[in-house]
């Protein structure tokens, strides 16, 4: 069974940091190659964050973030890192992390995900 677990959301003020984690099941690595961060605000669509293609380690990114946000993996490539940095207010939203077969633009396409975790919330106050 596919498992992702999502931890590392909280409260931070503007130009704060947080690092997320997605805790990916062993069966994850073999049914998913692409494990992608989203984000959802109350009355708003979820929209892609970042994502990253486990087994060559290519990495994607929304324009929105770029150059403060950044995934990564350890080299077990069981858990999937998302470093926040710079963070504005409307970065505050429910983070999810998710997996699917295709990676890069997908980020567009929730819909190409399969398995999705829980979620984290990340609150940015000013």
């Amino acid at each position: 069974q596919v498992h992702l677990v999502e931890s590392g959301g909280g409260s931070v003020q503007t130009g704060g940091s947080l690092r997320l984690s997605c805790v990916a099941s062993r069966y994850m690595y073999s049914a998913s190659g692409c494990l992608g961060w989203f984000r959802q605000a109350p009355g708003k669509e979820r929209g892609g964050v970042a994502n990253i293609w486990r087994p060559g380690g290519g990495t994607y990114y929304a324009d929105s973030i770029k150059g403060r946000f950044t995934i990564s993996q350890d080299n077990a490539k069981t858990t999937v890192y998302l470093q926040m940095s710079s963070l504005r207010t409307d970065d505050g939203a429910m983070y999810y992390c998710a997996a699917g077969t295709t990676c890069g633009t997908t980020l567009s396409r929730p819909d190409r995900y399969n398995y999705w975790g829980q979620g984290t919330q990340v609150t940015v106050s000013s």
